[in-house]
């Protein structure tokens, strides 16, 4: 009994360090050395630096959204670790992420369910290496260094087009490079940072009108808008080819949906669903957890400007529902931490509002809600210190950091907020589904997937910041 309340003291009296006051070097016993053949007592020599380690998603089981999993004749059908890797990571190279398991740098989380004080303090349990041909089970974390997902940078950064509702060839084929993926009912395209979607009056180089005059292709009308995406923000973006996909998508996207005689459909929609990246300022308290804070709209002092804040409890005022699942990726670098967002709702700057107001950290680059942040914004990176021997982490100097624009060493840093992955329904197969009697259908169209999904490498100014922030563990 008084061995366990003396755990639990030790524990509540640890002291957490500050950057700022680094903590004194561990000590180590000393050890017999040779140099020149002569022997005498030295320090042992450093072990490996710990490597920033990035969490992926706990393994949702089987089937996995967009990918079809054949089971071999008389086994049951299971996913390997180097394919779950490799599906969360759809943008990264195969060679890379091999190369990764080859190295044992690829890890998973190893419940500890002995000691249940770790579990309450909120530790991390122990980490062991794992092979490529490891089966998946249900709920298992896998974390592998931040290096994997860096990639090149381009030294040359494609212009936006700002011509006229007119295109020219150059700038139609800017915009059909953002296309990734085209059927007969959808359009999905990853869109640049500081390019509106939705054009008015002083605006003409917006998404939906380039759109219309230059991703037409085959059809007599140009694709249209089934959601929206913040002008400095980027990402994965849906639009629609025919009225009768963008009604579908247009009621997929909208929080009051009626469930439809079709079980596949449903099933679908309830699996929909869209994961941003995002670079704060900070790092929230809980490293997971939901976010439920609605949302209202306000007029700023000139009555022209609007502005989302959280809505308060009083209840005089008119709100909007918002909730917004969010996970902490890694350790936080240089006073900077990366988050992957999930919105359950669709609302304007949700993700912008609940990361600066509900958790406190604003995204970085973020001028309208995370102000009071960067009026001291300094792009020159500070020194992180080492807590085992007090010594400031070598940075080296990551491929593409010549090129500074908008990144976290950018006096004016752009937007880090960025749509990644996006589960939706084929919109393709439902029409002809929901159109028509099961009995009916085309044996091909029964082959397809029922569930899409797509990733989006993230724009240049977030590759040199992530490129930077995994720098600084080697």
């Amino acid at each position: 009994m008084c061995k366990t309340i003396h755990n639990r003291c030790f524990w509540h009296f640890i002291r957490l360090y500050s950057r700022i006051s680094p903590p004194p070097p561990a000590r180590a016993e000393p050890v017999i050395r040779v140099t020149n053949n002569v022997a005498h007592l030295g320090s042992p020599k450093e072990g490996p630096k710990p490597r920033q380690l990035l969490s992926l998603p706990p393994f949702p089981g089987l089937p996995l959204p967009g990918k079809n999993t054949v089971a071999p004749p008389g086994k049951a059908a299971h996913v390997t670790a180097i394919s779950w890797v490799k599906y969360y990571f759809d943008e990264i190279y195969d060679n890379s992420i091999q190369s990764h398991f080859n190295k044992g740098l690829v890890r998973l989380e190893c419940s500890n369910f002995g000691d249940s004080l770790l579990e309450k303090e909120g530790k991390m349990n122990s980490l062991r290496k794992i092979k490529p041909n490891l089966a998946m089970y249900v709920g298992a974390k896998v974390y592998v260094p931040v290096s994997v997902a860096e990639s090149r940078i381009s030294r040359r950064y494609e212009t936006i087009p700002s011509g006229t509702l007119y295109p020219n060839a150059d700038e139609i084929a800017y915009l059909q490079r953002l296309v990734k993926y085209k059927d007969s009912a959808i359009l999905v395209l990853n869109k640049p940072p500081k390019l509106p979607v939705k054009g008015h009056l002083p605006v003409h180089n917006s998404m939906d009108a380039l759109a219309e005059a230059a991703l037409s292709y085959d059809y007599n009308e140009g694709p249209k808008l089934v959601h929206r995406l913040d002008r400095e923000s980027s990402g994965l973006l849906i639009m629609g080819r025919t009225k009768e996909s963008v009604s579908h998508l247009e009621w997929l996207f909208s929080d009051a949906k009626v469930k439809s005689s079709s079980k596949a459909w449903n099933d679908a929609c309830e699996a929909t669903y869209q994961r941003y990246w995002a670079l704060v300022v900070g790092s929230p308290k809980e490293k997971e957890g939901l976010i439920c804070a609605p949302l209202t709209k306000v007029l700023l002092d000139d009555g022209k400007t609007e502005r989302v804040i959280l809505a308060h409890q009083s209840g005089f005022e008119a709100s909007q529902e918002a909730v917004t699942e969010y996970r902490v990726l890694g350790p936080t670098i240089n006073g900077c931490s990366w988050l992957e967002l999930r919105p359950l709702t669709s609302r304007k700057h949700q993700l912008r509002v609940h990361c600066a107001e509900a958790l406190g950290t604003p995204i970085v680059g973020d001028y309208k809600y995370g102000w009071f942040v960067h009026r001291r914004w300094k792009q020159t990176p500070q020194i992180d210190i080492e807590p085992t021997t007090g010594k400031p982490y070598k940075l080296r100097r990551p491929e593409g950091l010549d090129v500074q624009k908008g990144s976290v060493l950018s006096k004016v840093p752009l937007l880090h907020l960025h749509c990644r992955e996006i589960v939706l329904p084929n919109i393709a197969k439902f029409i002809q589904v929901l159109n028509r009697k099961s009995e009916d259908l085309d044996p091909v169209l029964r082959t397809k997937p029922d569930l899409l999904r797509f990733v989006a490498p993230m724009p240049s100014h977030m590759k040199i910041s992530w490129n930077l922030m995994s720098s600084y563990l080697v």
